[in-house]
């Protein structure tokens, strides 16, 4: 979207600092806020995209040994959420978990994100299995775990994963659910007063 005065005020505010700001374009008056901004002078780069078309594109290409990966591009997007577990999330959560669940689409699997008040607080990816996914997440996280959301882009194959985010604090997780252990999974979370949602579809970047 075009910055416009109240988003360049709110991109200038006392203690933030960017290096490049890029957008389809901006208004008069903001582009001037953006541009005479105390303190970052000419380090600031002010970019104008122009119109930015959506990709048409419906493959994605890789290039491998001796060849070319060609997949579909992940597109997909839920239908329905169906909460799996006694405790549903609230509306806040949900908002929460459905803003981790674009997150994780992009970060390389297994990838898990951990998402509060709509900001991305910790992201684990490209492990070798999920639950290592999970503690790097968490680590990330902090202390500012304690009543995030989790998504998963695959299901978690054991409980560990589900487990680990308990402890540290997360109140609902959000996975594709599909595992041959799911059931575990969802009794773990009951015992620890965790929301689970499953989407029914996946992610998996690689």
């Amino acid at each position: 979207r075009v910055v416009d005065v109240a988003t360049a005020e709110e991109i200038i505010i006392k203690g933030s600092l960017y290096h490049a700001i890029i957008a389809p374009g901006y208004e008069a008056e903001a582009f001037e806020l953006l541009k005479n901004r105390s303190g970052w002078g000419a380090d600031l780069r002010i970019l104008d995209a122009g119109t930015v078309l959506p990709r048409t594109a419906d493959l994605d290409f890789k290039r491998v040994s001796g060849g070319l990966l060609v997949q579909d591009l992940d597109r997909g997007e839920i239908s329905e959420l169906k909460t799996v577990t006694a405790a549903a999330p609230t509306a806040e959560q949900e908002r929460d978990l459905l803003f981790a669940w674009k997150c994780v689409k992009h970060l390389k699997s297994n990838a898990i994100a951990v998402a509060k008040n709509g900001s991305l607080i910790g992201a684990g990816a490209g492990q070798m299995n999920r639950v290592n996914s999970v503690e790097l997440a968490l680590k990330q996280a902090g202390d500012a775990a304690e009543g995030a959301v989790l998504a998963s882009d695959a299901f978690f194959p054991f409980d560990d994963g589900p487990a680990a985010a308990a402890k540290a604090g997360i109140k609902a997780i959000i996975q594709p659910g599909g595992s041959n252990r799911d059931a575990d999974s969802v009794a773990l979370c009951d015992r620890e007063g965790v929301a689970m949602v499953f989407t029914g579809m996946r992610h998996f970047k690689h």
